[in-house]
């Protein structure tokens, strides 16, 4: 077995990257601190080719060094908007006929394995600060919550992690 060659991965170009069909799924980050997460939450949603990204509250904005080293350039590809509340890019995605859905532990969430993706939705996924999670008002907005079960001591998962694991289950569902 051998390892491909970046030559050989064809690549798109970031133009070819915007003019491509996108998955109707937007991620929402609610005041997420961590910049590198910011910046892998890019990288995650230009491997899936996500319709884009909200960045809410506190959550940086490219361009900015520390979000660029870890999206390595995705910032650029993967759409985004930003939004002073959390709550205005719910109502706006709402508005543009979006599901939403917290991915957060709540009364009543469903298990990740159980979510069965509607092809004829579109939805948006949001994900919480590494702290205090998905903003109660924010969940109270949802049409859902998607959790993912977990069988450790911790209980929680890094907000990049969480974000890669959800969008390839929805891909694959």
């Amino acid at each position: 077995m051998r390892k491909l060659k970046v030559t050989e991965l064809n690549r798109m170009s970031v133009a070819e990257y915007k003019a491509s069909e996108k998955q109707p799924i937007v991620v929402v980050l609610d005041h997420v601190r961590s910049l590198y997460n910011v910046g892998s939450i890019f990288r995650t949603c230009d491997a899936f080719r996500m319709n884009g990204v909200c960045l809410c509250g506190i959550t940086a904005q490219p361009p900015n060094p520390e979000i660029h080293k870890t999206a390595l350039g995705a910032e650029d590809s993967v759409p985004w908007l930003y939004f002073k509340k959390t709550e205005d890019a719910v109502n706006w995605l709402k508005e543009n006929g979006y599901t939403i859905l917290a991915i957060e532990q709540c009364e009543g969430s469903t298990m990740l394995y159980n979510f069965h993706r509607d092809s004829n939705k579109k939805y948006a996924i949001i994900l919480g600060n590494e702290v205090k999670g998905v903003q109660q008002q924010v969940v109270d907005m949802c049409d859902g919550c998607l959790e993912i079960p977990q069988y450790g001591i911790k209980h929680s998962m890094n907000v990049s992690v969480t974000a890669g694991i959800v969008l390839w289950h929805l891909l694959e569902k």
